[in-house]
């Protein structure tokens, strides 16, 4: 009747349809580590590169919209205006309205601001329009150079780690994620 979860998983890899919604899901849950996972299976042959990428693409930037919409959704819930201070005047709504190019674009950039900064894009009523535009342009930017720098990083790994490739990979993705959180504690104001 309904595939079982292994027939699923050996079907992905010749499914460009499975293929591409394990991508989706796995932007969900890191979207760095999913680029460059899908990456080292590009590199491998398993999946072809325009599934890989319109796959990623799509799940980014699905999921920056569920911020936006997670935003959008908390404004409208009076719990949540109460439990954050929003100016009367208006300018929250004002600044982020006019500046939600240069948000997204700049929060694409920098680890950990994403998700307070696309929320409050869509609690402070940014336009969504403006704001899809722009986690679009800047995700095939972003995601492009990372897919383009694992492909790289995954050729070098196949070729000199043969069998270990994928523990390569893993330091590959732990260095990324740690490099961002180094970034981010920089950036960030001591405590």
């Amino acid at each position: 009747m309904f595939p079982s979860l292994p027939d699923l998983l050996a079907a992905a890899g010749t499914s460009p349809v499975i293929q591409a919604l394990a991508i989706i899901i796995g932007t969900f849950i890191l979207e760095d580590a999913a680029t460059i996972l899908t990456a080292m299976e590009v590199q491998t042959g398993q999946i072809a590169i325009p599934v890989a990428l319109v796959a990623l693409y799509v799940g980014i930037v699905v999921g920056d919209l569920g911020l936006y919409g997670l935003g959008r959704l908390a404004a409208l819930w009076p719990p949540a205006r109460r439990w954050v201070a929003v100016p009367q005047d208006g300018n929250g709504q004002t600044w982020f309205g006019r500046n939600v190019f240069r948000i997204v674009f700049v929060s694409r950039f920098i680890p950990g601001a994403r998700l307070p900064l696309y929320t409050a894009c869509g609690f402070f009523g940014a336009s969504v329009g403006r704001f899809a535009l722009a986690a679009v342009l800047a995700t095939l930017i972003w995601t492009t150079l990372l897919f383009a720098v694992s492909l790289q990083v995954g050729h070098f790994l196949i070729d000199h780690l043969g069998e270990w490739k994928w523990l390569g990979m893993g330091g590959f993705v732990l260095t990324i994620i740690l490099v961002g959180r180094i970034v981010a504690s920089v950036r960030s104001p001591s405590r």
